[in-house]
């Protein structure tokens, strides 16, 4: 039986957002085939101890799932053995979907669910993504990126380029982050700068982007060199974007699944969600989102998430059980698609 390790917490803004994912995934994965266990990330970086963690989820009964009592789960993942375990980080944001936890997963040498270091760190950069989308062609909307020095040094300069260079509304993004945290739709000047500062207060880097009268579609990836991609779905938000409140505290947005798509436009949408997941070279899971202009009907790339979310609002396993795979089968898909890459990583060699 294949010991499935959950991470959840975190040290990240979207800690809180982890700890409702994990349950989903808990109450999800098929015990009679995975011995499941949780361990937590405090946002300080320290373990949770079994008690705060089942605090966290709100409830203390959990059938089927163990919450070991650890001194670190640095030194918990360390006695783990690659052949019988692997690991599955429900960590949204940094520390966790960006490439840094995977870094500790391959210098221990163990299996993980989800986008290598190098995928998860360059899916999680906007800035960089974008770039590696645009230079392969992909659809992304014009945008600037600016960095914390810069913005000290000439504030007023970069609001001259930004408003020259783009039009209003502009919606201002921290480079690093999730979950919508940290941005913001500008309409004018005043607004951008208020924006930017912002999005400083989460990360050094901050991305400026066009804003387009667009609906929100979005399409769950799974799989490793050759992924498949589910039907699309539209997000239709309580908000003038989906913002964190219109994900996780009103309730409000509306979830249309399948999107009402032309068949054209949901062809194209499916084949670009699966070119970004392998341009991007990314693994196990992702969810694809774009804008599709409401005029024109052109599509862009928004971005990929690479830890999407596993609420019970979450698209990622709702499209994929709209496309015939169920909760169970999509993560007991997932743990398989970590397990075979770690063998075919494996075999690498290490000399010459």
């Amino acid at each position: 039986m294949k010991h499935v390790v959950l991470l959840c917490g975190g040290r990240s803004a979207e800690h809180e957002v982890s700890l409702v994912s994990v349950q989903f995934v808990m109450k999800s994965l098929d015990k009679q085939h995975f011995r499941v266990s949780v361990v937590g990330i405090n946002k300080d970086g320290s373990t949770m101890s079994a008690a705060e963690l089942r605090a966290g989820l709100k409830t203390a009964d959990w059938p089927g799932v163990e919450f070991p009592e650890v001194d670190g789960w640095i030194a918990f993942l360390q006695k783990l053995n690659p052949d019988k375990a692997i690991v599955f980080p429900v960590l949204h944001g940094p520390f966790g979907e960006d490439g840094t936890v995977q870094g500790v997963f391959e210098v221990l040498d163990l299996p993980y669910v989800g986008a290598s270091v190098g995928g998860s760190a360059v899916g999680m950069n906007k800035a960089y993504c974008k770039a590696i989308l645009k230079s392969a062609g992909l659809p992304v909307l014009p945008s600037l990126t600016i960095d914390l020095e810069g913005w000290k040094k000439s504030a007023s300069n970069i609001l001259e380029k930004a408003s020259t260079e783009l039009s209003f509304p502009l919606f201002v993004k921290p480079a690093n982050m999730g979950s919508s945290v940290g941005i913001s739709r500008c309409l004018d000047r005043e607004d951008l700068r208020a924006g930017i500062e912002r999005a400083l207060d989460y990360d050094d880097f901050v991305l400026i982007e066009q804003g387009v009268d667009a609906r929100e579609i979005e399409v769950s990836v799974l799989g490793s060199l050759d992924p498949r991609a589910s039907v699309a779905g539209e997000i239709i938000p309580d908000d003038v974007f989906y913002s964190y409140e219109a994900k996780y505290i009103s309730g409000s947005s509306r979830l249309v699944i399948p999107a009402q798509l032309e068949s054209e436009q949901a062809e194209e949408i499916s084949r670009v969600a699966v070119q970004v997941f392998k341009e991007l070279q990314l693994e196990g899971m992702a969810r694809v989102d774009f804008l599709v202009e409401k005029e024109t009907g052109a599509i862009w790339v928004n971005e990929p998430n690479t830890i999407p979310g596993f609420t019970d609002i979450s698209m990622y396993p709702k499209l994929w059980e709209a496309s015939g795979l169920s909760a169970d089968q999509l993560l007991s898909e997932l743990v398989e698609v970590g397990v075979q890459r770690y063998r075919r990583r494996s075999r690498l060699k290490v000399d010459r």
